[in-house]
């Protein structure tokens, strides 16, 4: 960051590209993660939303309450007064900065009142969205060059377009934010020399689960868009290109293509799920309703107290005894309080009475990354499976020590209390609430707009959570995809359409969703 005598902040203008969170470059997304001020557009997708630092504070300057955008004198006053705060300001914007998105006006203002910037490139919708059609904006057998050209008007002006000029060169067209121009910008296409039967699309929504096309004449393109309700964002591309859709069309062949899945589990535990789902064409928004914190973050020495009691029994006990995990993350956070004290693992490890035990294979494999190869994983992935396994397995003289959440389920210690084999309950983290703010609500509204079609869920924690955050939805409308029956059942208490995975594993969870979406294939 630059520093005058004012201390002022600095401003980023950042092209978020068309839709798709993935055509956002590594810079915008590395920008983003800094910022301390986002100042976005409508046209930003709610799965890029929901990826911004929580950190920041996320100001919306698109659809007002009186579905009024923010008039662009005040977005420049803004970005000048948060600047001037010295924060460090991203200006988010749909597809790129420069190519009909108001950033030079924006600029012009920041270099009158001395304030350092940068800018970001996107990818414009122009090419990305026809790409996503399957249309190429060139072809070396219909056209060389392509022509990019705005639709929108200012109220109570005609546009000002030389259609003449765009016929005579034969080239393909591109016209942006045209929706309510389409037949102006067909008729006088027409009027100046096109033939009426000129391939032309209007392509809604582009590169989203949302993604809708109509490609016809330009001659017909109005009636057929009327047809099907085309609306904006929509962009109309005219030209020879446009024939070549069907023989090039990829994106709706993806099998999850049209579906958009909430996931709610903590955010470093979704990234695989993430990338697979997103792989097979549906749009991912991460929303964890819960958040985990550990022990020694917590400010409650009682709690590190015990754990460190704990581990003080398990090295000195004659006795056997058995460390379970429930989770991935209450293996990382085991880890982790060992490490800042700089104990050596090797210090429990060497004990030949001591086993490990954990509830399926995502715990399983988080605790082989330190080496440990478990004695214990139940075929079913639940709590109450494991308490079986471990009732089963282990001799009365075993001791069990669970290291998971604090106030974990109950149905794992219900079944060792049964069975009078002892164990000690020991908490390494504490799962809160998520306070999502305007990703909140407008993940709200797409739920009230019908835009969600199923909501992941990993625990009966997240199902908790989930129902705290959104208390406008009806739940009734919900198709949930859950992990165990414990979770299905707290999804059930808000009778909502359940789906229990036959696992719990990440694969399990897109086999179910293949499977419900009608498209299951051996992967």
């Amino acid at each position: 960051m630059y520093a005058n005598k004012k201390q002022n902040g600095k401003v980023w203008l950042v092209g978020a590209g068309p839709g798709d969170v993935g055509l956002l470059s590594q810079k915008g997304f590395k920008v983003l993660q800094e910022a301390e001020v986002i100042i976005f557009d409508a046209l930003i997708s709610l799965e890029l939303l929901a990826l911004l630092p929580q950190k920041a504070e996320l100001l919306d300057v698109g659809k007002r309450a009186a579905h009024h955008t923010l008039p662009q004198q005040e977005i420049n006053q803004l970005l000048l007064e948060k600047a001037k705060e010295g924060k460090k300001v991203v200006r988010l914007k749909g597809g790129d900065p420069f190519v009909f998105g108001r950033g030079g006006e924006e600029l012009e203002q920041l270099v009158k009142e001395q304030i350092p910037f940068e800018i970001v490139p996107g990818i414009t919708s122009s090419i990305a969205v026809p790409a996503y059609n399957g249309i190429p904006v060139t072809h070396r057998n219909f056209t060389s060059s392509f022509h990019v050209i705005t639709g929108h008007k200012k109220k109570g002006e005609s546009l000002d377009i030389d259609f003449k000029a765009l016929v005579e060169m034969q080239a393909t067209l591109v016209f942006l934010m045209g929706v309510s121009a389409m037949d102006k910008i067909c008729s006088s296409l027409i009027e100046n020399g096109m033939c009426k039967d000129m391939p032309a699309a209007i392509l809604e929504r582009g590169t989203t689960c949302h993604q809708k096309r109509v490609v016809a004449t330009v001659e017909t393109l109005k009636k057929e868009a009327e047809k099907v309700g085309i609306k904006s964002p929509a962009i109309i591309v005219v030209g020879q290109v446009c024939s070549l859709e069907k023989k090039f069309a990829w994106f709706e062949k993806k099998p999850l293509f049209g579906k958009q899945i909430l996931l709610t589990r903590p955010k470093n535990r979704m990234v695989t799920f993430t990338k697979k789902v997103r792989d097979l064409g549906a749009q991912v928004i991460e929303f964890p309703t819960l958040q985990t914190i550990p022990i020694n973050e917590l400010g409650e020495p009682k709690l590190e107290q015990d754990f460190w009691n704990a581990i003080k029994k398990i090295e000195e006990s004659e006795e056997k005894k058995c460390i379970a995990f429930t989770s991935p993350q209450g293996v990382e956070d085991f880890f982790l309080q060992l490490r800042r004290q700089k104990k050596d693992i090797r210090s429990i490890l060497a004990d030949p009475k001591l086993s490990f035990a954990v509830i399926g294979s995502a715990t399983k494999r988080k605790l082989e990354q330190y080496g440990i190869f478990a004695d214990y994983m139940p075929k079913t992935f639940s709590a109450n499976a494991l308490g079986e396994l471990l009732v089963q397995k282990l001799s009365k003289d075993t001791k069990v020590y669970l290291f998971r959440a604090e106030k974990g389920s109950l149905l794992l210690t219900k079944r060792l209390q049964d069975s009078e084999l002892e164990y000690e309950d020991v908490a390494v983290y504490r799962t809160i609430d998520t306070n999502g703010g305007v990703v909140r609500e407008k993940i709200e509204q797409a739920f009230l707009d019908g835009e969600i079609d199923y909501v992941t869920f990993t625990s009966a924690s997240t199902v908790k959570g989930f129902v705290k955050n959104f208390t406008k939805v009806d739940y009734r409308e919900i198709h949930a995809v859950c992990i165990g029956e414990h979770t299905a059942k707290e999804a059930q208490k808000y009778h909502m359409h359940v789906t229990v995975s036959e696992k719990a594993s990440v694969d399990s969870m897109i086999d179910t969703l293949l499977t419900i979406d009608g498209h299951h294939e051996n992967r």
